[in-house]
């Protein structure tokens, strides 16, 4: 259905045997264009040494996963969460990646309050927002499934990050991960909604039948249930002409395989089933 132009290698899916700079070095030998470092392989391999390999390998930084975590039991914690994303800004003008992924937070410890913990993301992202702005990083809010509202994060669908989005203005966006939007019945809706100017980011992987770990059990695209063609088609339809990544936590399976095998299988999916 495409070339292999857009497709990125999010660095977690081959993160057990490959650290970042060895991960983009590997998406560079695949021919890929794109790679979505994390900020732990920034910690441990050194940021000056990411962002040489990315230009060395002629591989550009799609994204930088990830920011967020904002809600915090009290005002010093939700301070040193803005301050650690707005070092994640600065890593993310170093690698010269356009956009910072936001995996939000989920309730502070001990908190059932959730509207609490989401009037908690608004206030982290709008204290975030103009230094992102100065910066020319855009704020991607990922929406997460559900299942992760409580520890991960608050903002569990396509339209919730939408109304924020609203509210907070330009320089906010949404990435679309369809390992956590997939089962939406207003998704297209939705992606319609964001357009182009609101689509930053299109994270690609499987749900699996059964799943034996909603974390760390993903599918490699096409051995699930997810009509990726389908929600493909949808953000093409709303002007998304950004890279794609191949995002698989896969404990179990995929992270337990040669790395290189992994990349060239994710290509071929992403030519056959995306």
């Amino acid at each position: 259905m495409d070339d292999p132009n857009r497709l990125s290698l999010n660095l977690a899916t081959t993160r057990m045997r490959w650290g970042g700079t060895e991960g983009i070095a590997g998406a560079a030998r695949a021919g890929l264009r794109w790679a979505a470092p994390w900020r732990d392989q920034i910690a441990k391999d050194g940021l000056a040494e990411i962002a040489r390999a990315l230009n060395d390998h002629g591989v550009a930084a799609s994204s930088l996963c990830r920011g967020g975590m904002f809600p915090a039991e009290s005002a010093a914690k939700r301070q040193a969460a803005i301050d650690d994303n707005r070092r994640a800004l600065d890593q993310a003008r170093a690698i010269d990646a356009q956009v910072l992924v936001l995996v939000v937070g989920g309730l502070p410890p001990g908190s059932k309050d959730i509207a609490g913990a989401r009037a908690m993301v608004e206030d982290g992202i709008a204290a975030l927002l103009p230094e992102a702005r100065a910066k020319g990083v855009a704020l991607a809010i990922e929406p997460l499934h559900p299942m992760y509202a409580a520890d991960r994060a608050c903002i569990n669908t396509l339209g919730q990050a939408l109304d924020l989005c609203d509210r907070l203005g330009p320089g906010t966006g949404v990435a679309v991960d369809v390992y956590h939007v997939w089962w939406d019945p207003d998704l297209e809706r939705q992606i319609m909604r964001a357009g182009a100017a609101r689509l930053l980011g299109f994270h690609i992987c499987d749900w699996l039948v059964p799943t034996r770990d909603m974390l760390l059990d993903r599918g490699m695209m096409g051995d699930g249930v997810i009509d990726l063609a389908r929600i493909r088609r949808w953000m093409d339809q709303a002007g998304y002409d950004g890279p794609i990544e191949v995002e698989i936590f896969s404990a179990e399976n995929w992270w337990q395989r040669d790395p290189d095998q992994v990349v060239a299988i994710a290509k071929q999916r992403f030519l056959e089933v995306v």
